[in-house]
């Protein structure tokens, strides 16, 4: 990536990009229509799309965004047996819809909002900084037991669950990877109840995770969701996005009268886009490619985590990884301001990053699917650097600051770091739009000026 001045940077968080150009501009000196028109591109896309998918997920409603595709998702689910309950996640996020807005806690609790009466949030099923850890015994059914007693309440005050929805691996909520077999369980809980499962795609699909080309198959073929929606990496740079569901569910939904139209969802450009990027994921071993440089960054990572005390986790899957940032290993004390600076410091060193998680101290990648080895490589000897010179700054490695034969730095150092902290005790969940990907200006001012690493 390329800023104004022809800087190189090494992008390690856009998950939209590809080469399509030549696949859109053909299509569009063609034709482009609406999609009342039938043309053979959207049939083409949805056989193909459908192809990746288990047998029953058959049916594509195509759309424009993954917000538009998730807000669908929400009407399949609803109309399907007449409830209208949700079971969301905490700090979820899936879209900027009002309808994904009331879904959403990564929003709506750090708002004005309220949730509202039909939306019910199920514990993040976190190992690392969850209620149930990785030295729990099941913790896939203990936070899959939270999902049943959720259903259990709302049954007995007279609601009734129309889904509960998920992305198969938790983005904004700080790259958690759910403990295997817990979608399962929770499937056969909101199932019991009459509603139907979701799987949010959108940010982990097309072939991220490596192994899989969707994220909800790494928990084996004895899961299926009900409705799986996706976007983002779909077009990779182009709108285009899309609900998959079963033949129940959708007649279900036509036989409400209520016929779904969007004008430019599966128009002929946006399914070339679609077709050109499988191709693309295909011929250039990108499911691959993502399995192999994925290994190697986690490989490095973990190196890193065995020398630096800032790191408390290393966690993905592919090209999917978190950074979780601590400032106490036993306590997993949230490094939210570290982790500002670090944003900004790996800037100056041509290296994009940025931090999500309830407290901000998450650093996420996932990078282009093209990311190389040598991307990798270059990506974890800057952010050695610069945690190399955050440590020794504000003495979080105690042992090679606190020497008596320098009193005067360790005392600078010591001052450095009591700044540091006070800058963190800030709620991290203010100004959120000025926080948004590491964005916090005044942050970024106050430990410019007090850590010159």
């Amino acid at each position: 990536m390329f800023d104004e001045n022809g800087e190189q940077y090494l992008d390690c968080i856009n998950n939209v990009a590809h080469e399509v150009v030549k696949a859109a501009l053909k299509q569009m000196e063609l034709l482009n229509t609406n999609s009342r028109f039938l043309h053979d591109n959207i049939v083409e896309y949805a056989k193909r799309l459908s192809a990746t998918l288990p047998e029953k997920l058959s049916v594509c409603y195509f759309t424009n965004s993954g917000s538009e595709a998730n807000d669908l998702a929400l009407r399949l689910a609803r109309q399907f047996r007449g409830h209208q309950d949700v079971i969301t996640l905490d700090h979820a996020y899936h879209g900027h819809l009002s309808s994904l807005i009331e879904i959403s806690p990564y929003k709506f609790q750090k708002g004005k909002d309220v949730k509202k009466e039909f939306v019910h949030v199920a514990p993040t099923p976190d190992t690392y900084r969850g209620k149930y850890r990785e030295d729990h015994a099941d913790p896939a059914s203990a936070y899959a037991d939270e999902v049943k007693k959720i259903i259990e309440d709302a049954h007995n005050s007279g609601r009734k669950i129309a889904a509960f929805i998920a992305e198969s691996m938790q983005s904004c909520g700080g790259q958690i990877i759910p403990p295997a077999g817990y979608f399962q369980k929770v499937a056969k809980y909101v199932h019991g109840a009459g509603g139907v499962f979701i799987a949010d795609e959108v940010q982990v699909g097309f072939g991220r995770v490596g192994k899989h080309f969707w994220s909800f198959q790494m928990d084996g073929e004895d899961f299926v969701p009900d409705i799986v929606t996706m976007g983002k990496p779909m077009g990779n740079g182009h709108p285009v996005a899309c609900v998959v569901t079963t033949k129940e569910i959708a007649g279900a939904f036509s036989s409400s009268g209520m016929e779904y139209f969007n004008t430019y969802g599966g128009n002929p450009v946006s399914c070339a886009v679609g077709l050109a990027v499988l191709d693309i994921i295909a011929n250039e071993d990108l499911q691959g490619n993502a399995t192999r440089v994925g290994n190697y960054l986690t490989e490095l990572l973990k190196k890193q985590k065995a020398k630096h005390t800032l790191i408390g986790d290393i966690r993905g899957i592919g090209l999917f990884i978190g950074i979780d940032l601590v400032k106490d290993h036993l306590k997993r004390t949230p490094a939210t301001a570290e982790a500002q600076h670090i944003i900004y410091k790996m800037k100056e060193k041509r290296v994009l990053l940025s931090a999500d998680g309830p407290h901000r101290n998450v650093l996420k990648i996932k990078p282009p699917m093209c990311f190389t080895e040598e991307d990798a490589k270059f990506m974890v000897d800057q952010l050695d650097g610069v945690l190399t010179v955050l440590e020794e700054a504000t003495g979080t490695k105690s042992e090679s600051v606190t020497s008596e034969n320098i009193p005067c730095k360790t005392k600078m150092l010591k001052e450095a770091h009591v700044e540091l902290l006070r800058d963190s005790t800030t709620d991290s969940r203010e100004n959120p739009s000025r926080k948004r990907n590491g964005m916090c200006a005044d942050t970024h001012s106050l430990l410019s000026k007090r850590l010159k690493t």
